[in-house]
This record gives C-alpha cells, structure tokens and sequence, in this order.
C-alpha cells in the first residue's frame, strides 16, 4: 500500500464529500466504494492483484448537479493525480485535433508536478538550512574581498566599517545566522552566482492528431542539447537583498535535493495505480437514435473517437516523455447529461468498460437553500469574506437565502436548466451594486434579506425576455 494516500473508508468518504456536494447520495457511495477498492486492490495477494480491474463509473444527469465536483474532491481525498477532460474536444487518429491518448501525457504531467511538490515540501527544512549556510558563507567572502575563491573562515568589521580578517568561530557564525533569522541583515546586498536556466528554440509545430505532444519533447531535447554536448550550464550574477537572496538560495538547493528520477518513477507508479480520469459531455460522442458509427457526417468521427477511447480505458500502453504508463488500473469517471442520446448509444465494448451507472438528481429550491448555507465553500461564505477585505460586513438572512433559491430554482424552469452554476448568475446580480462601491463603503453592513432580493430579481424575473438576457 502507497504510504502517500490517507485511507478512508467509504463512510469517511462519502462523510467528507458531504461537506463539499449536497445530495447525490448515490454517486457519492459509488465513488467511494471505487476509492475504497484502490486499497484493497493493492492489499491483496500479488498474483491476484494485476487481475482486479477498477469499476469504471458513468454519472448520468443534467449539468450544474455535482458531477464533476464529486470526481474533483474525490481525487483530492485519495492524493491521486486527477485530470478532467471534455469528449467532444478529441477527434478520431486521422483528423485534425487532440488525441484521445494525450490524457494520459497530460495526466502523467500532472503527477510529476505533484510528487515533485511533495518531494520539494519534505526537503524544505534542510534546504533552509543549506541557504541560510550558503548565505552565511557568501556574506564571509564578501567581507574578504582579497580572498573571493577561498572557503570564507573570517569576518569582522574594523572601526571605519572597512571588513578586516579576524578568526570566526562557531558561535559567532551561529550569532551572524541569529542575525539573518531577526531581520538584522535584511538592507545588505550579497552578490551570487545562480544556474541560468536553458532557453529552449521558440519555434510552433500546427499538431494534428498525435503529435499535441511534440512541441514539448522537443523543447526539452533542445534545452539539454548543451548538457548532451559536455559543456557547462550557464551561470549568471546576481545582486540582491538578503531576503530576496535567502528565496533565491532556498529554490535553488530545493532543486538539487530533488532527484528526479525517483520522482517520475513514483509519479509513473501513482499514475498507473491511482490516477482518476474523469471525462465530461461523454454524451456528446454516443450516437443518438438512428445514428451510429457507421453513419454519415459528424457521427464518424463520434465513433472513431469511442473506438480509440476503448483500449485506452481496457488497459493499454501510452509513451509520455516520462516514460511508458499502462492504463489498466486508471480509474476513468464518465458524465453525461444524455438528453439527445442513451448510454446504449455508445459502441457495446465501450458500455461494458462502465459497469457502475449511476443517475443524479435534478435540484429543486431545497438543494439550493442548502448548497449556498450548508458547503464549507459555499457561495455565501465566498461573497462574504470577499466583501470583508473592503472592511464590509455582508449578512445573509434565512429569508434572503430562501428567495436567492426560489429565484434560481424558477430561472432555471422558464428557462435552460443550469443546475446550481444558476446560483452564481442570481447572486452576482444581487450584489452587483455593493461589489462596485464596496471601496466606498468599508465599516458598513449590509443585509441580504428576502425584500432586497426580491426588490433585485422581481422585475427581472417578471419579463420573460429580460431574464434571458440578465439570468
């Protein structure tokens, strides 16, 4: 078991979605249970392991009910490299466009990113160290200026200031970092040499299918084209502050204590076991009836790019710039609003690698009430301590939550119906005249009350034309 992610239970899990995602308890315990089996997979006897494939999930419902929110936290909870894409955006090999396998690139790109963050923040403390020990040494050598290519042994400053050799000893080096850490040194200038980074040739290649990849492995070929022919990296000079230095020092021994090929065989290692692919508008690439892959127009390309979408999600080999990532154990969440098609619509091998379907509920005005009082990150919580760093007190009471649902629970049945994304239109509506002048109000308070925001959207609400328009 990978020592990176918490293990939660599937309670625990769906406990923690709570928090972030009202309602959808079904999809909820579908996800949790597939987060869950990640656990058990690598906790079973090895011989067996390779054998247990992830239950791929398809959420069917309207847009703006948590879909891509619940695959979101999801990833957040298990530590997984998570990427979201959209299905209409890939077009079949062949055509002009993105690639289905460039997911995977990307998702691997992901991973390194984050396992090298993780490797950076556990080496922070000593890499602190070593810049402060960096820094100390450089301040030496400045007050030896005879002396520039010696290890600095002496530091002391004569009665005109002028720096004079004298001995140093252990306890007044450990007096002059004392003083680096109480901001004593913070106006004196240090001079350093830093590692100049490698310009890679500024050129663009127009990608088709398969090749949206090229531009950075030739880019990265280019930039060590100069390490591959033997020479030196570069160096430059700089001339800063001691604080600016100290961050400059820091990210450079940050760098070096990263290896970095334990981090892309660890990033390969969590991609391949954990990574979490969550495709949206899936719906977009199933024919609808009467129309299949083997149709006219559009509907051949929304075949082709189920077919190639397929070995991917069976389980298949991908070449990233990292290296080779299998997909066999990728956790792929598909979503769909499905209004102008059916999951039977897709190819029959593509249904068989979604066995867990699950259907969202649409939301009524009590899901609204409660999606902007009950979330951690709800909008109300948002608009209130954006308005407080204009010194505004912005109140939400019970009765203005309620008319703010009412009114996007009726927006959305006279008109498209948007899901909760409705409530971040009415809200902005309602306070799009404190927001203005909000600089100009600090140490006032203002109350979001029914009769405000029904004195806001009544009228708007009213005139069909105008709703469409404003909500």
């Amino acid at each position: 078991m990978s020592t990176e992610q918490p293990v939660f239970t599937p309670r625990e899990t769906v406990s923690e979605l709570d928090r972030y995602v009202i309602g959808q308890g079904k999809a909820k315990r579908a996800v949790a249970i597939a987060l869950r089996n990640r656990w058990r997979r690598r906790n079973v006897p090895e011989e067996l392991r390779e054998e247990i494939s992830p239950k791929n999930i398809i959420m069917i419902g309207p847009t703006g009910v948590g879909k891509t929110e619940i695959a979101r936290r999801l990833a957040k909870l298990g530590q997984a490299p998570f990427i979201k894409v959209e299905a209409s955006k890939f077009t079949e090999v062949g055509y002009v466009g993105r690639d289905v396998e460039s997911m995977i690139r990307d998702l691997t790109d992901i991973a390194v990113s984050m396992v090298k963050s993780e490797e950076t923040a556990r080496g922070e403390a000593q890499a602190a160290r070593n810049a402060e020990d960096r820094l100390i040494d450089l301040l030496l050598q400045q007050a030896r200026p005879n002396s520039p290519n010696q290890a600095p042994n002496y530091f002391a400053v004569g009665p005109q200031g002028q720096p004079e050799a004298a001995p140093v000893s252990a306890a007044e080096r450990e007096s002059l970092r004392q003083q680096l850490r109480d901001g004593g040194l913070d106006d004196v200038e240090v001079a350093f040499q830093t590692t100049a980074p490698t310009a890679a040739p500024n050129f663009e290649i127009i990608a088709g299918a398969g090749m949206d990849d090229m531009m950075s492995n030739l880019k990265d070929a280019f930039g060590n084209l100069q390490g591959m022919m033997g020479g030196a990296p570069k160096t430059q000079e700089q001339r800063l502050k001691v604080p600016e230095a100290l961050q400059a020092l820091i990210l450079e021994e940050s760098e070096k204590m990263v290896d970095m090929a334990r981090v892309i065989e660890l990033a390969l290692d969590r991609v391949q076991n954990s990574g979490i692919i969550f495709i949206d508008e899936i719906d977009k690439i199933a024919g609808g009836s009467g129309r299949g892959a083997g149709g006219q127009g559009p509907d051949i390309s929304r075949g082709g790019v189920q077919r190639d979408l397929l070995p991917i999600v069976e389980g298949s080999m991908v070449t990233t710039k990292h290296g080779v990532v299998r997909t066999d154990h990728i956790l792929f969440i598909a979503a769909g609003a499905f209004h102008e098609s059916k999951v039977s619509d897709m190819i029959p091998e593509l249904q068989g690698r979604f066995p867990i379907r699950v259907e969202l509920d649409a939301l009524g005005e009590e899901e609204f009430f409660r999606i902007l009082s009950e979330p951690k990150n709800s909008l109300v919580t948002q608009y209130r301590e954006l308005l407080k760093t204009e010194g505004v007190e912005l109140r939400f009471e019970e009765d203005g939550i309620r008319e703010l649902a009412r009114v996007a629970y009726e927006a959305n049945t006279r008109l498209e119906n948007i899901g909760a994304r409705r409530l971040h239109t009415v809200l902005e509506t309602v306070l799009e005249e404190v927001s203005y002048k909000a600089s100009e109000m600090s140490g006032k308070t203002v109350v979001v009350d029914g009769p405000l925001v029904s004195d806001k959207l009544g009228a708007v609400l009213e005139d069909e034309d105008l709703s469409r328009y404003i909500l």
